[in-house]
């Protein structure tokens, strides 16, 4: 198992208080300001497919593969978490359900071969310049240069231009990230385990989702 070194960066020592409304979620930055979560404000990006696709499969059906989804990806973001930060005891693959063990074994080698010093784990942050929050999976070096990394599941493969939100999301967190601590960040990371498959790991350069972002934001 690796020992991953983390920076603790003095601009990112706050937290954020969340609130679930009926809106979506809310955060509160610590001088009072609150800002829509950047999940929320992408969530209806897809939502004319999600729409469609329940209609398809039934309200029973879309909501049990809804929950079964949310758990699974719970559950993977965890264990992520807790062995970036070089916490054996939470990574122990005896204990582990057969599902999750199956999805990080897809990540953990290239978590392994391409992550470098990590410099938050399930970091809040926000943007008075966006007028958006959220929580990062992982800001850290991948293959060496600092890097917004999101870790995702699937049921099946995932095209490019349907994980659009996916992209505009990690490129949210990098200009937040940018503007709470001076360090600008280009690269992106989407890390996809896939259910009885391969996973999709996608590194791309932030610049080619900013004004797709922008432009739903001011929407």
């Amino acid at each position: 198992m690796r020992n991953f070194e983390f920076v603790k960066l003095d601009s990112l020592n706050y937290d954020l208080k969340a609130v679930t409304t009926d809106d979506g979620r809310v955060y509160e930055t610590p001088t009072g300001e609150k800002y829509p979560s950047i999940t929320t404000v992408l969530s209806s990006y897809n939502k004319k497919a999600l729409f469609e696709w329940r209609e398809r499969v039934g309200a029973e059906t879309a909501n049990r593969i809804a929950r079964k989804a949310s758990s699974r990806g719970t559950k993977l973001h965890t264990i992520c978490e807790k062995y970036l930060l070089n916490e054996s005891d939470g990574v122990k693959f005896k204990t582990m359900m057969p599902d999750t063990k199956e999805l990080f074994l897809q990540l953990k080698p290239h978590i392994d071969e391409n992550v470098g010093r990590v410099f938050g784990i399930e970091q809040a942050l926000f943007s008075h310049q966006l007028k958006i929050a959220g929580r990062c999976d992982c800001i850290a070096e991948w293959n060496g240069e600092l890097s917004i990394v999101d870790y995702k599941t699937a049921t099946r493969e995932k095209s490019e231009d349907g994980i659009m939100n996916y992209f505009m999301q990690c490129t949210a967190y990098a200009e937040m990230f940018g503007e709470r601590t001076g360090l600008p960040i280009n690269q992106i990371v989407v890390a996809i385990a896939v259910e009885n498959s391969q996973p999709q790991i996608f590194v791309r350069q932030k610049h080619k989702y900013l004004n797709a972002l922008m432009k739903y934001i001011a929407v």
